[in-house]
């Protein structure tokens, strides 16, 4: 059986589903190294929620993996020279892989691991940035070389989406080595009806009748992720048959909370970990996600799989593959539009479902077996 070495930072729920899918489907020997060995210990403080976070669901059970230890004065995932690891490199080659994959590259010990191993085995790489926030000048021109550089110790990467692909064809990737394996999240957990029950009495809890229409924002409450633009669209919607949710914590909460105070149809909920989650999209109607930079939106796939709209920012690297007929890409300076979009979707039942019934359609085609079977075929299995 061929061997494929997976290199990642730490254990991700977005991740650990396909590393376990690939191991049961048994046509590779999977192994996972994991390179910020300070994570095995679960709960990391996250400066943006401003406290310490620790996934609720397990991440290390199902496949086999080795925390290579990160020697790094700064450890964590957040820069360059935080993923330092000495052993890495003899640890993988000593294991024989027949094929590389590694998650991101902006880390010291991954750049080394793709520059060994290129023309030794198979390179295969994952990651998700866009050129939508790219700006003109001078240091898009450098920062086009370095990639095209970084991106020359690669032979197949496994793009997410459209967005993402116009990403590595501008780096210097030829179409033959890309493959689409698009983000994914367990639409299983999100879509079963085990949550609407729970939905519903939380949802009487807060004060929200059924009658309410619920524009539900869920995400760290940080400049990059727009949350103010609730508060925004609140302003512009002064119907009292909406609902605005705001679930998470973040640097802007305290201003958020303050500016909201006297707008009582503004609910916040602190942040929830994962099992709470399809239950907490459940209590929305829709997903508004404003996001100035998102190089995907992985939380609008989470919503498509609980049956929700969503309404996405044009910014939003997701965004063109996971809207069709299921909601709306608006830009942030014309929010006139989004608003009659609202007010449609929540005015017109059919409407409304029709759209639901898309999102549950169609977020089907992103799923963890796609992902697999394009490593699979990549890797000759």
């Amino acid at each position: 059986m061929k061997r494929l070495a997976i290199i990642a930072t730490h254990p991700v729920q977005y991740n650990a589903p396909w590393f376990k899918l690939l191991t049961q489907r048994q046509k590779l020997n999977v192994k996972v190294f994991y390179t910020w060995s300070q994570s095995q210990k679960g709960a990391k403080y996250d400066p943006d929620f401003g406290k310490v976070i620790e996934w609720d669901i397990p991440l290390l059970e199902g496949y086999d993996y080795e925390f290579i230890e990160n020697v790094s004065t700064n450890p964590g995932s957040h820069h360059f020279k935080g993923i330092i690891n000495p052993a890495l490199n003899k640890t993988v080659h000593a294991w024989k892989p027949d094929a590389v994959l590694v998650v991101g590259w902006s880390f010291k010990s991954h750049l080394a691991c793709m520059r060994y191993f290129t023309g030794k085995v198979p390179v295969l790489f994952r990651g998700d940035s866009t050129l939508l926030n790219e700006k003109p000048g001078l240091k898009r021109v450098i920062r086009r070389l370095v990639l095209t550089y970084v991106y020359s110790f690669v032979d197949h990467v496994l793009y997410v989406g459209a967005n993402n692909k116009k990403y590595y064809l501008a780096h210097g990737l030829k179409e033959s080595q890309l493959h689409l394996a698009p983000h994914a999240i367990d639409n299983d957990r999100f879509g079963a009806r085990e949550y609407l029950e729970k939905a519903k009495l939380w949802r009487a809890a807060l004060g929200i009748g059924d009658e309410k229409f619920v524009i539900l924002y869920a995400g760290k409450l940080e400049e990059r992720k727009n949350p103010m633009a609730v508060l925004d669209l609140a302003a512009q919607i002064v119907s009292n048959d909406y609902r605005f949710l705001v679930v998470g914590n973040g640097p802007l909460e305290q201003e958020m909370k303050a500016r909201a105070a006297n707008d009582k149809r503004i609910v916040f909920i602190d942040f929830q970990n994962q099992q709470a989650m399809p239950a907490v999209y459940r209590l929305g109607d829709a997903l508004f996600m404003p996001s100035r930079s998102e190089t995907w939106g992985l939380g609008a796939n989470e919503a498509m799989a609980c049956g929700l709209p969503v309404l996405l920012s044009s910014n939003v690297g997701g965004a063109v593959d996971l809207v069709n007929k299921n909601g709306v890409i608006f830009n942030l300076a014309a929010m006139d539009e989004l608003k009659q979009y609202i007010e449609k979707l929540a005015g017109c039942r059919p409407c409304y479902e029709a759209s639901r019934n898309a999102s549950l359609e169609h977020i089907k085609t992103f799923s963890f077996t796609h992902i697999a079977e394009t490593v699979e075929a990549i890797c000759g299995v």
